[in-house]
């Protein structure tokens, strides 16, 4: 209603995906400002935030199962690592010394490694009927640690420890991405294709969130003794929510590493599980737009900590000298899960919420 916008007197108004004006006024300039960046940043920015694109949707599928189904995992690696070698193996060239098939078509390999990485959630999903919280957050981690070990001795698939293997090609109706057109450069096609995608999982994933299935996850996290007497199954559902993040998180294993074109075993360690967790705690835990917060910054993060040694001395850029940049990173990593949790556990989401919600009762403080 004219001047009292939040007034709602409609269960579709209140679900609404857009449910103010200034939201879908802002939502529209924003998508406008992302997709001129490609004319405005450099290649080396295109390249991180494409890669910051691709690491938000997994980082949106492991929000979906632990910010909204309330299901603690600590494996998302293991699931990023079965979608990018599902997409390698099925792009890769036949005659090499890799398993490959060269159907190098993105619309074959990218829903083929998201549906590999689904089955997985559910061959995995009965352990979470039966265990939550720290219980089954030590048996996601215990996939990690079992899936390093296979991927290393699979050298036929993976290359072989050290080695690594090439990524999937992104060809779309016969059109290489990675080759450098008359018009786009490799890192403005790259990055264009990340910020679609990107928006295709977001709004499939915020209307997830706005249906029945979603209502369910949300019940499960809040209290699934509650929900099950309601009559929420809950079997199903949290077998749906390790399909969901499953499918998500191959998905973004099969596109992360087409931005470098190369990738090995070692590449899918706990850090990588950790860096999942951060994304998804410093974005917002139950937000799809945290979760995209979250992912960005920390893709960032390296960049911004690669200028600490110009103003720290005792930190070196060399690998080999102690302490240097890269273990500084590291570090970041659980430090700033530890400050969001403890002084603002809504992540940056939640310090977006407090400056929006400042802007709208200025000048009054309530």
């Amino acid at each position: 209603m004219k001047g009292r916008p939040l007034l709602r007197t409609k269960y579709a108004e209140e679900v609404a995906l857009l449910d103010t004006g200034s939201k879908k006024v802002s939502v529209a300039v924003l998508l406008v400002l992302a997709f001129t960046l490609p004319w405005l940043l450099a290649d080396d920015l295109l390249r991180l935030l494409a890669l910051g694109c691709f690491f938000a949707i997994g980082a949106i599928g492991l929000n979906l199962v632990t910010g909204y189904a309330g299901q603690v995992s600590l494996g998302h690696a293991f699931f990023v690592a079965i979608g990018a070698y599902t997409a390698a193996a099925i792009s890769g060239d036949p005659e090499s010394r890799t398993i490959g098939f060269g159907y190098q078509e993105m619309l074959i390999w990218l829903p083929a490694a998201g549906l590999v990485a689904a089955l997985a959630g559910v061959i995995i999903a009965p352990l979470a009927t039966r265990l939550r919280g720290l219980y089954l957050a030590i048996v996601t981690l215990g996939l990690v640690v079992v899936g390093a070990h296979f991927l290393t001795e699979w050298s036929e698939l993976t290359g072989g420890a050290g080695v690594g293997r090439p990524s999937a090609t992104p060809v779309i109706f016969g059109y290489n991405l990675h080759e450098t057109g008359e018009v786009l450069v490799r890192d403005q096609k790259m990055y264009l294709l990340s910020l679609v995608l990107l928006v295709i999982f977001a709004l499939a994933a915020r209307n997830l969130g706005r249906s029945k299935v979603g209502r369910a996850f949300t019940a499960i996290r809040d209290r699934d003794i509650a929900a099950g007497v309601i009559g929420v199954n809950l079997s199903k559902y949290k077998t749906m929510a390790f399909a969901i993040s499953s499918f998500y998180a191959g998905c973004a294993g099969a596109l992360i590493y087409t931005v470098s074109g190369f990738f090995d075993s070692d590449s899918f360690n706990l850090l990588l599980s950790v860096q999942f967790i951060a994304m998804v705690l410093i974005g917002g835990a139950g937000t799809i737009s945290g979760s995209i917060l979250g992912a960005m910054f920390i893709t960032l993060l390296p960049r911004i900590t690669r200028e600490v040694p110009q103003f720290v001395p005792f930190i070196s850029a060399d690998p080999s000298q102690q302490p240097n940049i890269y273990q500084l990173e590291s570090v970041l990593y659980g430090v700033l899960i530890v400050i969001f949790l403890i002084f603002e556990p809504r992540g940056l989401f939640g310090i977006w919420i407090r400056l929006r919600n400042y802007w709208k009762a200025w000048p009054f403080s309530y």
